[in-house]
């Protein structure tokens, strides 16, 4: 069987989860969170970064940053997770969806001005398949509109535009080390701060609304409660869990890159034939091969090529149903202009297996049913 997705592993989780053990630290902001805070500083150049135990807390953080409230606007693709809207919806906002482009399924940027209106508080780029958005004429439209930028980089760990990695361009930004993700500590994510703006009222908030952050750092004697906040902290053993991957980011980063070479040669016969379609990576962007992508025809042929492959012993996946389709889509937001490519895009889509580990001779096995699909 070849499965869709395999956490990754390097096998130096369990010494590091021991260490931690050994430690009697088990809870947050610990030796190994405070080694991934640097990496990811290290790695990404952001002003700061916490780990949190979920993407969607991140998120959920930027909302409360961002001091959204009842009746403010955030812009966003429809095609996403529903996190992406839920963090704002939360603080009273409306979602106004814009459609996406068809090469690389982000925001198209070029609709983004005309959906802005006096409510609009933040604009929320979405790195699809850690592939970047156009970011520079994203923060253009952003700094002439006093608008703040607020990435959702989950699947972009490792991946940058025009140099600069992804979560470190915008406001705020926000990384999944959800199970699914190129690095993992099961459940988790992080925040990146990059407007000095926010720099403490982030860790205030993350730390149930408390200058507990400072306390640790001796600048105040005690520490009390300050602001709104909540517990965003992950567990010393999920932090230990991911800090040997990031120590092996590289290699990971590279075979993963090396899978996706070999289902795009593979594939492309196909695609010069137009039997379907592989995924563009724009000459500014540095992707990080979260995911390997084909389109078809259209969704009855997707979901033949689901079933072919399931017959075959391989697991394949769709992905999002566009959120402004769903009741909480249609009760919390709008979209703004014509839904062009977002429906159709996405019910074409499908995702093969991609996974740290995934061999050679797997890839193999998905190319040669697929061509067997269409042989049919």
């Amino acid at each position: 069987m070849i499965y869709f997705n395999v956490p990754p592993k390097t096998g130096g989780e369990l010494e590091y989860i021991s260490q931690a053990i050994s430690n009697s630290k088990i809870s947050g902001d610990g030796d190994f969170t405070r080694k991934c805070h640097e990496w990811m500083k290290q790695r990404t150049g952001v002003q700061n970064v916490l780990l949190t135990t979920s993407c969607t807390h991140a998120l959920e953080m930027t909302g409360m940053l961002a001091d959204m409230k009842e009746g403010d606007e955030v812009i966003m693709p429809s095609y996403t997770f529903v996190s992406t809207a839920n963090a704002f919806v939360l603080r009273g906002a409306k979602i106004v969806f814009v459609d996406i482009r068809p090469d690389t399924m982000n925001i198209d940027e070029k609709l983004i001005e005309d959906a802005i209106t006096k409510k609009t508080k933040a604009v929320v780029p979405v790195h699809y398949a850690g592939v970047a958005c156009e970011m520079d004429m994203i923060m253009d439209i952003a700094r002439r509109h006093r608008l703040l930028v607020i990435e959702d980089a989950a699947q972009g760990v490792m991946a940058s535009y025009k140099g600069r990695a992804l979560g470190s361009i915008g406001d705020m930004g926000c990384y999944s080390f959800h199970e699914t993700k190129n690095y993992s500590m099961g459940e988790g994510g992080a925040i990146t701060v990059n407007n000095k703006n926010y720099i403490e009222t982030a860790e205030i908030i993350r730390e149930k609304g408390t200058d507990r952050s400072r306390f640790l750092r001796g600048q105040v004697d005690k520490y009390s409660w300050v602001s709104r906040g909540s517990s965003y902290l992950p567990s010393e053993l999920n932090a230990a869990y991911l800090y040997p991957q990031l120590l092996e980011a590289d290699k990971i980063n590279d075979e993963r890159l090396a899978s996706w070479g070999h289902y795009y040669a593979g594939l492309k016969p196909l695609a010069e034939r137009g039997l379907l379609e592989l995924p563009y990576v724009p000459p500014e962007c540095c992707h990080n091969a979260h995911m390997f992508y084909i389109k078809l025809k259209d969704i009855e042929e997707r979901d033949a090529l689901i079933n072919h492959l399931r017959n075959n012993d391989i697991i394949p996946a769709f992905h999002y149903i566009p959120l402004h389709a769903s009741a909480a889509g249609r009760k919390y937001g709008r979209f703004h202009g014509n839904d062009v490519y977002t429906t159709k895009e996405s019910q074409r889509l499908l995702r093969l297996p991609m996974y740290y580990g995934l061999t050679p001779a797997d890839i193999d096995k998905v190319i040669e049913k697929i061509f067997g699909f269409y042989k049919k």
